[in-house]
């Protein structure tokens, strides 16, 4: 059985917070939260409090880059560039260091390491830049995790012709976003599927790629969750786990 991390079993830059399961259940699963751009971990710390997922403990993480001029919030790029038409920042600059950063100090020397969590028991949400964050670590690392949940957020351009001798990465992915004015496109869903053995895609019927709004918009994630969360309630405490 894995233990629960603790803040103290991560490097000191790193700057997360740690939800743990409801009370009295152990923390057989973990879900890994990415904020997006120009946010910081608060928000999902509070989300992951409200989503109080049984025998899930959750970790929010803060990108590592602050924003610059001032602007507050930080950002998982590798560089900070606007669009010369609109003058907004640019979501898609690079994901090495952010998913080396979760690759390695987060999932490799907490999670697997120090705490026994095996691939399969870690679980993705992520929003826009975080969502692109969450697939960047997913491919990065060579191995099939829980499930990746990402609102808005599309495979990075800087890996859509990875050459991947090993083939599909078996993470299963929720991909979500709205009928219009969203980063979701046909195409974005064409590149997921190439890099990724299964895709489960849902459009909102609106516009843009914010956060869910409403119990229905919220459901599809829910389902995600009860089938991809594992339980151990209830089996016996010398069961032995085949497979």
């Amino acid at each position: 059985m894995p233990r629960q991390p603790e803040n103290s079993d991560f490097q000191p830059h790193l700057q997360l917070s740690i939800v743990s399961p409801p009370a009295g259940q152990s923390p057989v699963n973990v879900l890994i939260l990415l904020h997006g751009l120009g946010d910081t971990k608060q928000s999902f710390t509070q989300l992951a409090r409200q989503l109080a997922l049984p025998e899930t403990i959750c970790i929010c993480v803060q990108a590592p880059s602050p924003l610059p001029f001032d602007l507050g919030g930080f950002h998982w790029g590798d560089d900070i560039t606007f669009d010369q038409s609109s003058g907004t920042m640019d979501y898609d600059t690079g994901f090495e260091k952010s998913s080396r950063v979760i690759k390695e100090d987060v999932i490799e020397k907490v999670l697997l390491q120090a705490c026994g969590y095996r691939p399969r028991n870690i679980l993705f949400f992520g929003f826009g830049q975080g969502g692109m964050a969450a697939i960047a670590t997913a491919l990065a690392c060579k191995t099939g995790f829980g499930g990746i949940v990402t609102i808005g957020g599309p495979l990075p351009s800087s890996l859509s012709n990875a050459d991947d001798k090993e083939g599909k990465n078996q993470t299963p992915v929720l991909v979500l976003g709205g009928s219009s004015q969203s980063l979701i496109t046909q195409s974005a869903l064409t590149s997921l599927k190439k890099a990724f053995q299964t895709i489960q895609y849902t459009k909102w019927p609106r516009p843009g790629d914010d956060m869910p709004r409403s119990r229905d918009e919220m459901l599809p994630i829910m389902k995600f969750f009860a089938r991809r969360l594992q339980s151990r309630s209830g089996v016996p405490k010398d069961a032995v786990e085949v497979g």
